[in-house]
Parts: structure tokens; C-alpha cells; sequence
């Protein structure tokens, strides 16, 4: 029998108000805003609640960032006067103490899910109706409004032998540390790899079938990321698509290339983008419209071209970061049922690569401002941070300011180096912000600090 309740003054006969299907950082926001305001909310879920960033994602993977960092910092110790002996790194131990914290993050967001009246039901769910759901169980439940939230999967390449590599959703799980690793891609995650993989100790080659790394990030700054890692032992084929893969009687992988030597591996890592998690979930069945990578087409307020139907996230194939699900999400809930209509900017959202040294930016860069504007100003500090100046190692940060030349607005900021991330988020305020150059000019140094790069370029 469908259950009957009140809704904003009017009799439902739907069994929900909201049914969303994927409990990620977008569809738990989403969730738990939309209960607030008085919604009867359910939340499907078929692996663990907190999604990719949580799970298999961010979170995870910043914390094996962590732990990779403490290679070089053990070896810079012994210049800071500490004797410190020479150190084995024990994989499983760090891989197990990171799947025990998403274990608790997992709680955590069920937890709060629960807290807040929301209905977590832990099977695959798709959409059999404009406002009907059916659960892997076989029961149907019936909502005013459905979201979408499914975020999205590695791409796995099709070629012969391909079913021998992982992805990202599999590397958090590896029994034991590979001696050898190819990551195929040249994208964030790629390259956060490559950095994670060679403080470990594994030999790393990162075959990409373009010839740019981080495409869509400012030029300079790739470029020296590049020269780094290069100089840090990295290996990078170039222009080298896959042709297949075998697999050896010991259990390595031989990698065929075109144009490229055969190389043996212990472990082959896709990193080769993530597409919208839609495929068999029923949307073209009700009418929902989906692009050419199968992401879930929506307006400006995350509605899709059936009125019952929206989609925040990762599944939206507009920005893939967590924050802006997290803000689609909010959006979504506050319009829908908080009766506080209200979009999200997508204007100037910082981004940031976790690679070894991390990459952060917002705004413009220097290729894309020159299109816009035609005339810039650009501003860079290029230099060895204290740290590395006594540790003994060359390695240098580059910070780099890009200017509207008829107003003196910074319209892109870009940084590689120590704590790069960091240091941007606040820098990324005054950007939105619109601030100018000047501004910066007229703030006082905090040293000694890498960050006062930023007030001192002239």
C-alpha cells in the first residue's frame, strides 16, 4: 500500500518525496539538506555510502599521498641534523590503515544519513518510471522526485589484454607493492599516481597516447611538473597508443605499443578519464536525455528533460570535483524543497593535482586569458624553497600571477610546488573575488613563508 503523508500543505500518495540513487558526496548532500526541510527522503545505494571521493577517491588516495611523502622526508631529516636510519616501507600496513578510515567514513555519512530521517537502502536501484524505482530485490517504490547521483567509472581502454590492468577503483586493494608499474593516461590521476607509486619504490612509466600531460592546466607549470618528475626517475612514453597486453607465466605483464619498445610490468593502472555511471539504470527508458558520453543533460537547476527527474554530480559530466556535487547537491535541496531558489557559479573553481610536487589553480591560464582578454600581464616567482634549498635538493616551485592589463584584475593564479594546494585555497578568494594585483602588492609579507611569493612579484 503506498503510504500517504503531507507534504508543503497537500496530500502525497508517492511513497517518497525524493528518491536518490547514489549515496556520494552530491546525493548525501542532497539527501540530508532536502529531509531538513521536510521531505520524506530515501537514498539507494549499491556498494558503500560517501561514494568515489570517499570510498575510492580522494580521500583515500590523499592519504597514500601522505604516506609517500615521508620517502623524501626521511631523507631530507638527516640534513635537519636528525639520524635517522634507513627505512623499509611496509605497503600493507598503510593500505589496510587507510581502507579501516574509509570504513569509518562510510559510518560516518550512514550515520548522519540516519540522523537525519533519511532512508539508506543498500541495493542497486534504477529507474523503471518517471516516478517509480525499482531496487535489485525486485520491490518498486514510487517518489515525487528522483535524483541522480551515480557519479562516475574509470574508462578501461578496449584492446587485447586489456582486462589484465586496473583502475583506480581496484588500487587501494593491492596485496602487495609492484616492483614495476605502467599507468596508461596523463591526466590527474595519473600523475598523482606516478608521484604515489615512486615514493614507494616501484620503477614507474606513464605511457600517454597524446603528447601533453594535464591537458586543460596552464602550460608553464605542466611543463614543470613534467621536468620533475623526469628528474625524480618518472618515465614517460609519448604518442604511444596500446596495441595489447600479455600476460607472463610468473604473473607480469607484457605491454605492446605502437612506435614503442615492449615493456615488462608487474602492474598496469588505467588512468585514462572517467565517463557518467548511467549505463543500465533505466534513464532512456523514461525519457531522460543523455549526451554522447552518456551523462545525464541538465539545466541550470540540475533538472533533466523530464520534469521528475535531476541529476547533480560527477553523472552531470560538467565539473568532476567533489565540492561542486557537494554545492549541486545543496542547490538542488534548497531549491526544490527549501523553498530557496538558488544556483551554483561555476566560474572560477579551483582545482588542484595531488602529484609529487602538487599542482593547484584557479582562473584563467596564460593560453586562455590571451584568448579572452588579448592583452595580459603575467607575473611568475620561480625559486627552491627553504626546505629544499638545505635538504640539499633542487627541486623548484614556480608560482605564476595572470593579470587583465587594462584593469590590473588577476584573472588566473597557478602554482607548483610545496603545499601548492594549501596555499591556494585562500589565493582562490581573492581571485573570485576579483581582486587586483595591487591588492596583493599592498599586503605585507609573511616570512619567511612560500606563500609571500604571492605579494612580493613585480
Amino acid at each position: 500500500m503506498l503510504a500517504q503523508h503531507i507534504k508543503g500543505g497537500s496530500m502525497s500518495s508517492f511513497d517518497y518525496d525524493l528518491f536518490v540513487i547514489g549515496a556520494g558526496s552530491g546525493g548525501v548532500r542532497a539527501a540530508r539538506v532536502s529531509a531538513a526541510h521536510g521531505a520524506k527522503v530515501a537514498i539507494a545505494e549499491e556498494y558503500k555510502v560517501g561514494g568515489t571521493c570517499v570510498i575510492r577517491g580522494c580521500v583515500p588516495k590523499k592519504l597514500l599521498v601522505y604516506g609517500a611523502h615521508f620517502a623524501e622526508d626521511l631523507k631530507d631529516a638527516r640534513r635537519f641534523g636528525w639520524n635517522v636510519p634507513d627505512c623499509d616501507f611496509d605497503w600493507p600496513t598503510l593500505r589496510d590503515n587507510v581502507l579501516a578510515d574509509v570504513e569509518r567514513l562510510n559510518a560516518a555519512y550512514t550515520s548522519t544519513l540516519d540522523s537525519h530521517g533519511v532512508e539508506v537502502i543498500l541495493e542497486r536501484a534504477t529507474v523503471s518510471g518517471v516516478n517509480e524505482i525499482t531496487l535489485a530485490s525486485g520491490r518498486t517504490v514510487t517518489a515525487g522526485k528522483i535524483l541522480i547521483a551515480t557519479g562516475a567509472w574509470p574508462v578501461v581502454p578496449a584492446f587485447p589484454g586489456s582486462e589484465y590492468g586496473i583502475t583506480s577503483n581496484e588500487v587501494f586493494h593491492l596485496d602487495a607493492m609492484p616492483k614495476r608499474v605502467v599507468i596508461a593516461g596523463g591526466g590527474y590521476i595519473a600523475n598523482e599516481f606516478a608521484g604515489i607509486f615512486h615514493e614507494f619504490g616501484a620503477e614507474v612509466t606513464i605511457v600517454n597516447r597524446s603528447d601533453t600531460i594535464l591537458r586543460g592546466y596552464d602550460e608553464q607549470v605542466r611543463d614543470r611538473l613534467l621536468q620533475i618528475s623526469m628528474t625524480k626517475g618518472i618515465k614517460f612514453l609519448f604518442n604511444a597508443p596500446f596495441e595489447k597486453v600479455e600476460k607472463q607465466e610468473d604473473g607480469s605483464l607484457r605491454l605492446f605499443m605502437t612506435g614503442q619498445p615492449t615493456i615488462e610490468a608487474d602492474a598496469l593502472l588505467f588512468a585514462t578519464g572517467r565517463v557518467p555511471h548511467t549505463r543500465g539504470l533505466g534513464l532512456e527508458t523514461v525519457g531522460v536525455k543523455l549526451d554522447e558520453r552518456g551523462a545525464v543533460v541538465v539545466d541550470a537547476d540540475n533538472q533533466s528533460s523530464v520534469d521528475s527527474i535531476y541529476a547533480v554530480g560527477d553523472v552531470t559530466d560538467r565539473i568532476q570535483l567533489t565540492p561542486i556535487a557537494i554545492r549541486e547537491g545543496q542547490a538542488f535541496a534548497d531549491s526544490v524543497f527549501g523553498n530557496k531558489p538558488r544556483r551554483v557559479d561555476y566560474h572560477c573553481v579551483p582545482n588542484a593535482v595531488f602529484s609529487h610536487p602538487p599542482i593547484a589553480g584557479v582562473g584563467y591560464t596564460e593560453g586562455e586569458a590571451r584568448n579572452r582578454f588579448g592583452t595580459i600581464k603575467v607575473y611568475t616567482s620561480d625559486f627552491r624553497p627553504m626546505k629544499n634549498v638545505l635538504a640539499g635538493r633542487n627541486e623548484r616551485a614556480l608560482y605564476k600571477m595572470i593579470c587583465n592589463a587594462e584593469t590590473d584584475v588577476i584573472v588566473g593564479l597557478h602554482m607548483i610546488g610545496p603545499d601548492a594546494p594549501e596555499i591556494l585555497q585562500a589565493a582562490a578568494i581573492a581571485v573570485k573575488a576579483g581582486l587586483t594585483k595591487q591588492a596583493f602588492d599592498d599586503t605585507v609579507a609573511l616570512h619567511p613563508t612560500m606563500a609571500e611569493e604571492l605579494v612580493l612579484m613585480r
